[in-house]
């Protein structure tokens, strides 16, 4: 069992559920799916840093966890209910034993950063599921073209204004991040990163 696993199944197993290593492996099934890119092992692997990082300053750390574990379990390119799916993945696989299922499922829908989450938990869990975008440019950048690569079923212009939209959105908020803790670290790098994208000409 390598590190990564054995973390998932301690976790899973912690918060109550069973069966983890079948769980884990399901799991890393839909991560390895064809066509992804960006919402990939190597992705939930760089929000448990993010989240080891800030785990002082989080309510329910193991909570938190799962969720970052499953929220892009679901991953089909441009469909609008990734992350409810993912979200009902992990009550069906909680078996109703998981107490904390309920919360995890409503901070896997936190990820779709469209409202400000009412739950601590599930603030951080937005905010470590952003946080890429507040590193450093080449980073950035390469995260970007992994993106990309995940919607071959837009053109290059549908994909621009896709992002466009989506980085507008954030930016118009009057802080990207939710947590104080997420603002002190990536607010001023993610803004700078989106500005330079949004700087770039639109493409026709």
């Amino acid at each position: 069992m390598n590190k990564t696993q054995a973390r998932f199944v301690r976790l899973w197993s912690r918060c109550g559920g069973i069966d983890a290593e079948a769980v884990y492996d399901r799991l890393v099934q839909h991560y390895a799916e064809p066509g992804r890119h960006y919402h990939s092992l190597p992705h939930v692997r760089r929000c448990l840093c993010d989240l080891d990082w800030a785990r002082i300053a989080i309510p329910d750390p193991d909570a938190v966890e799962l969720a970052l574990w499953c929220h892009d379990v679901v991953y089909v390119p441009g469909a609008p209910d990734n992350e409810q799916r993912s979200a009902d993945w992990v009550r069906r696989w909680a078996q109703g034993r998981i107490a904390a299922t309920e919360r995890v499922a409503d901070m896997i829908l936190a990820t779709v950063h469209t409202a400000v989450p009412n739950d601590p938990d599930a603030r951080f869990t937005a905010d470590i599921d952003l946080a890429d975008l507040g590193i450093d440019r080449a980073c950035f950048i390469r995260d970007e073209a992994s993106l990309r690569a995940e919607r071959p079923d837009l053109d290059n212009a549908a994909y621009d204004r896709h992002v466009r939209a989506f980085l507008s959105a954030l930016l118009a908020r009057e802080y990207v991040y939710h947590t104080e803790t997420f603002r002190a670290r990536c607010e001023a790098r993610a803004r700078s990163n989106l500005c330079w994208r949004l700087a770039r000409p639109a493409v026709d």
